[in-house]
């Protein structure tokens, strides 16, 4: 275990070197959130969105850029570095270039259509009617990716099973691809849903990943415990820049990128069923917000005057940094119980 901390480390001190930078590069290229006024997805003002985060306008988006390109690079190289050296590198599957290159499509593919989000909003939103790309062009491409990623799962590394506690084990067969898709979707919009607060995302995201590399660890697949390492030092770093006030965002290129991420990392250590669990605040901010959403939708009235959770508890009158440190909490009592569910027989 010692030297997977050691990558943690190297890993946190190459991302803090490099971010500062990388601030004032975002800065020059003005890659900041613009002050607009924003829409859903049914195109209809956000005046609580908009009362809350019109004083973030101005700060670099992008942070996500960073950490998924130095996470890539390092992972590679300790991958390679393993293998030059002759040190072990179990696996779980029949294939560990499989295995790492749907870890790394997954973190980069979502990234870049992150990308394209994050230059629509900042760039070219004032051509658009809606704040960034449209919902439903952005899930259609999110489903396409998630399909690939599944297919891959399914018939490279041959997933198809889910293992549910005290109940056994489930194969799937080929409905595993619709499920995986469905869940890497889920995430991958929950994670960005989370980010909404300095901190918020990014510290539930590194506490979540924390339960993931224990597992991953306990099985001793090594691609994954060095791919976690490295992900949670580049997290360390960013989170010091992002807590309130924040100096930095992910950005839908982070937040996106992240959470597909997260969720295949619980499909490839066959824990899927822990997976809303271990990352229980993603899951209720997706779950509020999709409740909201549909009641729009089909009753044209809210449940909640605000959502998603974190910006209904602002509605509230909660502070920022109020919410985002009770969430750390309630995100470390998730992974806790989500962790002992993971190793339930």
């Amino acid at each position: 275990m010692s030297l997977y901390l050691y990558i943690t480390i190297i890993s946190l001190i190459i991302h803090f070197v490099l971010i500062v930078p990388f601030i004032n590069f975002l800065y020059i290229k003005k890659f900041q959130r613009a002050k607009q006024n924003t829409r859903d997805a049914f195109d209809k003002p956000t005046p609580i969105f908009d009362k809350y985060h019109q004083h973030k306008s101005g700060t670099p988006v992008g942070g996500g850029i960073l950490v998924i390109l130095i996470t890539t690079i390092l992972t590679l190289f300790f991958l390679g570095s393993f293998r030059f050296f002759g040190i072990y590198t179990h696996s779980n599957y029949p294939s560990i270039v499989w295995e790492v290159a749907i870890i790394l499509f997954t973190f980069l593919s979502f990234a870049l259509l992150g990308v394209y989000d994050d230059l629509n909003k900042i760039f070219f939103w004032e051509k658009k009617q809606f704040f960034g790309m449209r919902l439903r062009m952005k899930l259609i491409i999110e489903i396409i990716l998630a399909m690939i990623i599944s297919i891959a799962l399914y018939s490279a590394l041959g997933i198809s099973i889910i293992h549910i506690p005290f109940f056994g084990v489930f194969d799937f067969s080929y409905f595993y691809i619709l499920f995986s898709a469905f869940v890497i979707v889920a995430f991958a919009n929950a994670v960005n849903i989370t980010d909404g607060l300095d901190g918020l995302a990014s510290g539930v995201l590194m506490i979540a990943l924390f339960s993931f590399w224990a597992v991953a660890r306990s099985i001793i697949d090594v691609p994954l415990s060095i791919f976690i390492a490295v992900w949670v030092g580049g997290l360390l770093a960013f989170l010091y820049f992002n807590i309130f006030p924040a100096r930095i965002f992910l950005g839908d290129t982070g937040a996106l990128s992240f959470g597909a991420t997260f969720a295949v990392i619980g499909l490839l250590l066959g824990k899927a069923f822990a997976l809303p669990i271990i990352g229980g605040i993603f899951f209720l901010e997706i779950l509020s917000s999709l409740i909201q959403l549909l009641s729009k939708r089909y009753r044209k009235k809210k449940v909640f005057p605000a959502a998603p959770l974190h910006l209904l508890l602002q509605y509230f009158g909660w502070e920022e940094p109020k919410i985002v440190f009770r969430f750390w909490l309630f995100s470390i009592i998730f992974a806790l119980f989500g962790l002992m569910i993971a190793f339930l027989k």
